[in-house]
């Protein structure tokens, strides 16, 4: 299995953090870790996750900026 890590940066809504892990799980990945923080702005959240899979981590980075609260995917 590839291991990949992810920054992604959001606007902070109560269910921000389930639509996330919905997505990952439903692309086929395995979340390893997982850090999420609030930076400066009050309204954002910092995810660094570490997620695993044989399929290609585009797949997933698609569909994560496609969320509607979701600002920027990076894969590092």
């Amino acid at each position: 299995m590839n291991q990949y890590q992810l920054s992604v940066q959001a606007h902070y809504r109560p269910e921000i953090l389930e639509r996330i892990l919905r997505v990952v799980r439903h692309r086929g990945f395995r979340v390893s870790a997982m850090t999420m923080g609030q930076p400066a702005e009050a309204d954002g959240i910092s995810l660094e996750m570490t997620v695993s899979s044989l399929r290609s981590v585009d797949l997933l980075s698609v569909q994560l900026t496609k969320l509607m609260d979701v600002t920027s995917v990076q894969v590092k």
